[in-house]
């Protein structure tokens, strides 16, 4: 299994990716290669500096990088020896398993449609976030940024795409999915919350219980996959960082409250496309690149991409 990292992707990189990629490594099997795709020489003074074989690691050069406020689509055409265009061109041609990135969010969309793309039936893919629940275990919650408008279709796919999720990556059996909306009635919502609910209702792809409402989000005892378009998604996912901040900034301090540092979960992966695409937050420390390794791994391991194109085959 080989992992490709984007090491010059993150607003702390190369810093925090290489440190996160050292972090990583000492919790990942043997058989678990990390390919290092960024500046060598920077690449290996870290490793050398943190007492580590670059031998370790297999590092492909670029000289090129996509910066954080670049044109996603210019960025990744004009730059091609960038970490980015070299990642996916490496994934395309079956290099590497995956690729993570802390990086340009825009360049990692649009590379998709350059080297990988989507599953053939899947209209648009979807990126989901877990969202930790009080009783000690976690909803998913999509899609948060890809899709600002959705379709009905798009959504009721998105229910096929959390339920996998949840229950391969997450180890939930029959997971239960739930539509967003302001009430539980199915009279309740906008044109699109109700036309894809009459969808969803009585599905055979997927569990679905029904409307969920704001106050189910962290609370597991009725739903574990929670989907909304991506601008409603979007603006959930800031909120709650934003709750988080000001939780740690007014130093209270409780495990609940701690489960909701991003860190913990370093990355998500893109649902829906022909390959392992995981991408991280562009604030990541190394803690949060190593659990974003981490998770790269776990959607390799459990095969989620064969699993999604099985099913819609």
């Amino acid at each position: 299994m080989k992992i490709g990292l984007d090491v010059m992707g993150g607003d702390f990189a190369p810093e925090a990716t290489v440190s996160g990629a050292i972090l990583a490594r000492d919790k990942l099997p043997e058989d678990c290669n990390l390919v290092l795709i960024g500046n060598k020489k920077k690449i290996r003074d870290i490793l050398l500096r943190e007492k580590r074989d670059p031998g370790a690691f297999e590092i492909i050069p670029t000289t090129e990088q996509i910066e954080m406020g670049d044109h996603p689509a210019k960025s990744f055409a004009q730059k091609p020896n960038s970490s980015i265009v070299i990642g996916y061109q490496m994934l395309q041609s079956g290099e590497i398993d995956a690729f993570a990135s802390a990086g340009n969010t825009g360049a990692m969309l649009v590379g998709i449609g350059f080297t990988v793309k989507g599953i053939p039936g899947i209209i648009r893919p979807a990126i989901a976030t877990i969202v930790p629940t009080i009783t000690g275990g976690a909803n998913i919650l999509l899609d948060v940024g890809i899709n600002p408008d959705s379709r009905p279709d798009v959504l009721y796919q998105h229910g096929i795409l959390g339920s996998l999720y949840a229950e391969h990556v997450l180890h939930i059996d029959t997971p239960r999915v739930g539509l967003l909306n302001i009430g539980a009635e199915e009279s309740k919502g906008n044109l699109v919350v109700k036309s894809t609910h009459e969808l969803m209702k009585g599905s055979t792809d997927f569990n679905f219980i029904g409307n969920v409402e704001g106050n189910d989000f962290f609370n597991d005892e009725k739903v574990d996959v929670i989907v909304c378009d991506g601008f409603v998604g979007n603006v959930v996912l800031k909120a709650v960082e934003a709750f988080y901040a000001m939780i740690k900034k007014r130093k209270i301090e409780d495990p609940f409250f701690d489960r909701f540092n991003f860190e913990n979960y370093g990355g998500t992966p893109i649902l829906g496309i022909n390959a392992n695409v995981v991408i991280g937050h562009g604030i990541s420390n190394d803690l949060a690149i190593m659990n974003m390794i981490l998770q790269t791994r776990e959607v390799i391991h459990v095969n989620l991409i064969g699993k999604i194109k099985a099913f819609f085959k």
